[in-house]
């Protein structure tokens, strides 16, 4: 006689649906699912006990997502979405990725799918036999699956709801999906994929998915079978107000830039990969003459590298949905003006229902992520450019100053922001510069702070490729101001007060830029009338850099008196003075050896009166050699021994003293031919 089953024994009336409950949790596992999706396709049984096996078949996954569907499709939608959220919120994210520094097996790893390495399956031919081994891809996460599972729910469930407010519902559950996306740690590629599929079916938008990522064909699909009506309807609308789909619409929307902003964030930069590289791509579609042969590319390494196309591929699926959605560039600029970051997704707490479309805030981060995307894609993909012209001034200087942090610290966090924000940030001005959208600022003060800001960058970005593109956007701006004076200024400003060195490297690099610019070897010569003042007959030159002026107004911070600093205090003061400012020290001798080495340059800039007016060598290159003879003994008696062992670079710093003392020779050297032809 066969056993029986206590699922079919135990069907009401032969009990009640408590009783039922009772009897389903004690005989759960995996081989009694199958019956319990059998017993689920009765309406009215699910109707009452669906809700309450939610959090009993979410474990169960993958084998329970049957179950889950016919809960969807059959039981009381408002009373399952209560469940549905409350699950999602609970999916335990952590620990998806192995210690490979530990040896011992972790507990529970036998049965999580995290853990287990991709495995191998034999290949058939046509004869039967087995021919060779390929690699399968590993199952993904248990996590993974409950979110794709629930959201698969809640997509059906929300398409059955019948009411006047369907978008308190809605809120209710974008909120949801929100907290589960963010707390998780990894795989957000395949969650995201499943969000917009949701977002597809909920929101009506229809669209051919991207083609998934290898290891997402795993993810669960959705059971289409007919489902039952909604047994609370209240409205017998076919669809809601206007006002109510404007709200719906608004939801949507506000959402996709809340997980645009999440997943950016979340992206890390060990490569120097920072977001999507948009920059570095950018710069490579536009100016292919500037890569370097042999080198992979920043967009290769896009193609070719399984983790940085999953990016774009995620990105794309976002950026796709949002325009379906109809979100456009004149939604998103308010947002990325506004001053709160708009990190809810409904006003004050999600308790309280939104009035009206506008009370539901888009993310300012994610609003900016959205708005690069879509204007980065006119270069890389040739999609439409927008009719209205997105400038340099004033617009993207409204922008980097509401992304960048404030300049009250002295500038020192400005640069720190995260990689991504910054990419996206430069990016739009790339696009503008390129453009030849520069536009006029305010004032010079307008000027110089938008340049303070792009050099900070330049200067605290741990990311070479952020400070390559900040250094070449502050000096391309610089370079569009038409007035010397204020460039003179902003070049003066900087080497005088700020405190980083490299930026002063930065800006003698402006210097010498502008003094070459200004000063070819071969005199243009003018049909205009000779202008009174003009050092160079024929000249035609009115730069402030072709005359003394510049170099006799910058002198006092190009080559600083270093009496003090490197000669009359300890020797390990003087070390790490030293050291801070080597960089700068070092462009500052190679620039005056051009100054001195060209001829041309003799005349028109009187580099004699510089030299000597300013006791360049007395005041600026005799301390180096002092300093440089005194570390070198310091090393040799031990009195920098400590300093230098702490870093450990012993040889690297005889490097750097070994450099200074070629470089000042050579400087030296040049002073001696300029006496001599002055002579």
């Amino acid at each position: 006689m066969a056993e029986k089953n206590p699922l079919i024994e135990a069907l009401p009336p032969a009990t009640d649906y408590i009783t039922y409950l009772t009897i389903i949790e004690y005989n759960l596992n995996p081989e009694s699912l199958p019956t319990l999706h059998q017993v689920l396709q009765d309406t009215k049984l699910t109707t009452n006990i669906g809700w309450d096996l939610v959090h009993l078949l979410v474990p169960l996954l993958p084998n329970s997502d049957e179950c889950l569907q016919d809960i969807a499709r059959l039981g009381n939608p408002r009373e399952v979405i209560l469940k549905v959220t409350e699950s999602l919120r609970l999916i335990d994210f952590q620990g998806l990725e192995p210690d490979t520094e530990d040896d011992e097996p972790i507990a529970g790893e036998e049965t999580n799918p995290a853990y287990h390495p991709a495995k191998t399956e034999p290949v058939g031919s046509s004869s039967g036999k087995t021919t060779q081994a390929v690699e399968t891809p590993a199952p993904l996460p248990l996590s993974v699956l409950q979110f794709a599972s629930l959201l698969s729910m809640l997509s059906t469930l929300h398409t059955r709801i019948k009411t006047q407010y369907p978008s308190r519902f809605l809120s209710t559950t974008l909120q949801a999906i929100l907290v589960s996306f963010s707390n998780s740690v990894s795989h957000k590629e395949e969650l995201i994929s499943a969000i917009v599929q949701f977002v597809k079916n909920v929101s009506g938008t229809k669209r051919p998915n991207l083609p998934p990522r290898k290891s997402s064909t795993q993810i669960l699909s959705a059971n289409f079978k007919s489902s039952a009506p909604d047994p609370e309807s209240d409205t017998a609308e076919k669809s809601p107000s206007a006002s109510e789909a404007a709200i719906q619409k608004r939801l949507f929307q506000s959402f996709i830039t809340h997980v645009f902003e999440d997943y950016m964030l979340s992206l890390d930069s060990d490569r120097d990969a920072p977001g999507l590289a948009w920059c570095s791509r950018l710069q490579e579609k536009l100016h292919p003459e500037r890569t370097v042969p042999g080198k992979p590319s920043m967009t290769d390494r896009f193609i070719l590298d399984e983790e940085l196309a999953a990016r774009l591929t995620a990105v794309g699926g976002l950026v796709a949905l949002a325009r379906d959605l109809g979100m456009e560039r004149r939604d998103l600029l308010p947002a990325m003006e506004k001053a709160d970051p708009g990190h809810s997704l409904v006003p004050d707490n999600e308790d309280e229902f939104p009035k009206t479309a506008n009370d539901i805030p888009l993310s300012k981060v994610g609003s900016l992520f959205m708005f690069a995307a879509a204007n980065v894609a006119t270069v890389l993909y040739s999609t439409p450019k927008p009719k209205d012209m997105f400038s340099i001034f004033p617009e993207h200087q409204k922008v980097l100053h509401n992304y960048i942090a404030s300049s009250s610290d002295m500038g020192a966090t400005i640069g720190t922001e995260p990689e991504a924000v910054l990419d996206a940030v430069l990016a739009l001005a790339i696009l503008a510069v390129e453009d030849d959208h520069v536009g006029e600022p305010a004032d010079s003060e307008e000027f110089s702070q938008y340049l303070q800001y792009l050099s900070l960058i330049s200067s605290n970005s741990p990311s070479p490729s952020i400070r390559y593109h900040a250094f070449y956007l502050a000096s391309t701006i610089l370079r569009s101001n038409p007035s010397d004076a204020e460039r003179l200024a902003f070049i003066k400003d900087t080497l005088e007060h700020c405190p980083f060195d490299n930026l002063k490297v930065a800006a003698i690099s402006w210097v010498k830029g502008e003094t070459i610019e200004a000063n070819p070897p071969t005199p243009i010569h003018s049909h205009k009338p000779e202008q009174h003042g003009s050092v160079q007959d024929g000249k035609d030159n009115d730069s402030v850099f072709a005359t003394p002026v510049a170099l006799d107004s910058l002198a006092p911070y190009l080559f600083p008196d270093l009496t003090h600093d490197l000669t009359s205090t300890s020797i390990t003061e003087s070390w790490l003075t030293f050291q801070q400012s080597l960089h700068f020290y070092l462009a500052s001798l190679n620039f005056y050896y051009l100054l001195l080495s060209a001829q041309h340059l003799h005349e028109p800039l009187a580099i004699g009166d510089l030299h000597s007016n300013n006791d360049v060598a007395g005041s600026f290159l005799q301390p180096l050699r002092v300093a440089s003879a005194r570390f070198k003994e310091g090393k040799a008696n031990g009195e920098l021994a400590s300093v230098w062992e702490d870093t450990g670079k012993n040889d690297t710093h005889m490097a750097e003293l070994d450099l200074l003392d070629v470089t000042l020779e050579r400087v030296t050297a040049g002073v001696t031919r300029l006496n001599q032809v002055q002579a």
